[in-house]
């Protein structure tokens, strides 16, 4: 699930800096990584990766081309399975706390369990990742995943369930995605190479985002008919899928980098790697921003529905349809791009929070559902965009815990911005909460965007074409020669 920036002021790496098929495997310096050649730009304000000439325009390839690998095909197909189940599971969950104790805090208290493992540890799953055979991690983790879902699945079938017992294996499930996230997101780069990555995690997106569309639907239908328990038991039963997946894989084909071995300081050394660059830290601290206040949609959409419009759970679940095409549409044409560009990644989060703005302000109903699946789109792009640049420019043996970091930051704010946001709904009504998170999106988004553009050595530049206004971002001595 899961789902970088890197373009145009993110150096793309050298043919140094990626990983080797397995079958050619060479041991990663362990001296210090080599810093980034600083970023050239063009005339236009489009800062470009040192090396490639200035003019080239981005390739596009081939929607699906990730998919002609095949332990990668194997991966999607395990996943699509996977997801489905996941997505059942989450709304059994809270139907089935919501059922026991007739609270919506405790199914916040469900949703913040399970996150907040992500918070507290997720860089030392980013330590184990590097440090292990990302192939069997995953081996190990689906499994314990599915585990969870099985035991969920006997005790409400059983009739023994308490909301104690969700709150524990939500819990388990947290501690086991700290080190199933990082490993899952680093393994796409084993599987499809460096030539790839932005396809393959463009199409993991729309893999998670369309199986958001299938999965409640089925749930809703199973909790109606059956009751919750089935779909705790299908969704343990789904990571079957990927479990064959990962077995049925050629090992020879992977472009594998050698474990980093046990030893101490690695956390640190992480967040020091991290720090030093800043095609890594600042689009990370973008996505900390608006993963924090901007994602919050269950609370937002909850509120709109029954306060704002007085409606029930259909037109909920149409807003949620809604924003799910609008996320498969963003992932889908995600993968058409030869390359993700800091500019991209930019303004996709800016345009994001302003289309909150927009939402929240929304006088009508029709309006209001009509901007969700844009806003879906959006938030698709610049998440899809932050993710496969991070990973990009990261060295392979730092992969692991940067990607740690960008999905502590991603997902583990929800225990801070949830409740934060929720307070906000509750206090001043959904249409300031919704405007909080629109604004701090858009504001984050202009401040890392100058802090990138002075890091490049540009500048804004305004002016009139054609007697329209425009914006463009140019170097900075250009401006100075052209006074």
């Amino acid at each position: 699930m899961s789902t970088g920036h890197g373009a145009h002021s993110a150096p793309a790496p050298s043919a140094a800096d990626e990983t080797q098929p397995h079958h050619d495997q060479r041991a990663p310096d362990r001296g210090p990584a080599p810093q980034p050649a600083a970023p050239t730009a063009t005339a236009s304000g489009d800062p470009r990766p040192a090396g490639k000439p200035n003019g080239t325009a981005a390739p596009r390839t081939s929607m699906f081309a990730s998919l002609r690998i095949r332990n990668y095909r194997l991966f999607a197909i395990g996943q699509a399975v996977s997801n489905t189940g996941t997505w059942m599971q989450r709304i059994a969950q809270d139907w089935l706390v919501h059922s026991l104790t007739g609270s919506s805090t405790a199914v916040g208290i469900t949703t913040a369990l399970q996150f907040l493992p992500m918070l507290l540890f997720g860089l030392y799953g980013g330590v184990i990742a590097d440090r292990c055979s990302k192939r069997k991690l995953l081996f190990a983790t689906q499994s314990a995943m599915g585990v969870t879902g099985l035991v969920l699945a006997v005790l409400t079938l059983s009739g023994h369930v308490q909301v104690a017992h969700v709150y524990a294996l939500a819990f388990v499930l947290g501690l086991v995605t700290v080190v199933d996230n990082p490993a899952r997101q680093t393994f796409v780069s084993e599987m499809v190479g460096p030539a790839q990555i932005r396809n393959a995690v463009s199409l993991n997106s729309a893999n998670f985002q369309s199986a958001r569309l299938v999965g409640p639907a089925v749930a809703g239908v199973l909790i109606s008919a059956v009751g919750g328990g089935w779909a705790f038991l299908i969704n343990g039963l789904s990571f079957a899928a990927p479990l064959i997946g990962l077995l049925l894989m050629r090992t020879s084909e992977l472009h594998t980098s050698k474990p980093v071995a046990r030893g101490k300081g690695q956390l640190r050394e992480g967040l020091r790697y991290v720090r030093g660059h800043p095609e890594l830290i600042w689009p990370i601290v973008l996505v900390g921003f608006i993963g924090t206040f901007g994602f919050n949609f269950p609370i937002w959409l909850t509120a709109f529905t029954s306060d704002v419009f007085d409606a029930g759970a259909g037109t909920y679940g149409t807003l949620n349809f809604l924003m799910a095409v609008g996320s498969v549409a963003g992932a889908l044409l995600a993968a058409r791009r030869g390359q993700s560009r800091m500019r991209l990644m930019v303004g996709a989060a800016l345009v994001f929070g302003v289309l909150e703005l927009v939402a929240a302000l929304a006088p009508s109903y029709w309006l209001f559902a009509a901007l969700m699946a844009p806003i879906g789109l959006a938030g698709l792009t610049f998440n899809v965009t932050a993710n496969s640049s991070v990973q990009l420019a990261s060295d392979p043996a730092m992969r692991g815990r940067v990607m740690s970091l960008f999905m502590m930051v991603f997902v583990g704010g929800t225990p801070i911005g949830g409740p934060l946001m929720g307070w906000i709904t509750d206090a001043w009504g959904a249409r300031m909460g919704f405007l909080a998170g629109g604004l701090i999106s858009a504001a984050a988004a202009v401040a890392v965007g100058l802090v990138l553009a002075r890091i490049a050595g540009l500048r804004p530049s305004v002016g009139l074409r054609r007697g329209q206004p425009y914006v463009r971002f140019v170097r900075r001595d250009e401006v100075t020669e052209a006074a």
